[in-house]
């Protein structure tokens, strides 16, 4: 069997955004019957959350979605992600700038966009962080369309 495929989903603080894209990912390469085959993890480029589990508001509403994150702890990104992982994920241009300054110094795995493999017209994530549940909502519904492109583009590395 082939190398599995590594998948990273970076944030700001690991608490929100990129935890729902684990957890939502997680369950499209399990449907997929690829759970042995991908690798997926999260973290956030800030270091206030770390070893924290995700905002009770993203929980809940994967909860919704028959998704469980809560078992997810935050932590932050590290230089040597850009070697441990094939997708270099981020959910915002302002992390994907602090991470592309890491890449630039370290080489690796060059990170971006994750909306780039969704067809919608956003090309970030927004943070739902200060806002309301239905931000929330949003994210989920962003990073599952995002997701199945994704998940096609890996099917075809893994082909």
């Amino acid at each position: 069997m082939a190398e599995p495929v590594n998948v990273l989903f970076v944030c700001l603080g690991n608490i929100c955004r990129s935890p729902s894209a684990e957890g939502v990912f997680r369950s499209l390469v399990e449907q997929a019957g690829l759970a042995d085959q991908v690798h997926i993890d999260s973290c956030g480029t800030g270091d206030w959350h770390i070893g924290k589990t995700p905002d009770a508001r993203a929980q809940e509403a994967a909860r919704r979605r028959g998704i469980d994150i809560s078992g997810l702890r935050a932590r932050q990104f590290s230089p040597e992600d850009l070697d441990t992982f094939d997708y270099v994920l981020v959910m915002d241009r302002q992390n994907l700038a602090d991470i592309k300054d890491v890449w630039h110094q370290n080489g690796g795995t060059r990170p971006a966009l994750f909306l780039e493999f969704g067809q919608s017209a956003h090309q970030e994530v927004p943070d739902p962080y200060y806002g309301g549940d239905a931000g929330f909502e949003t994210v989920l519904d962003l990073i599952q369309e995002a997701g199945e492109g994704l998940l096609a583009d890996i099917r075809g590395r893994l082909a």
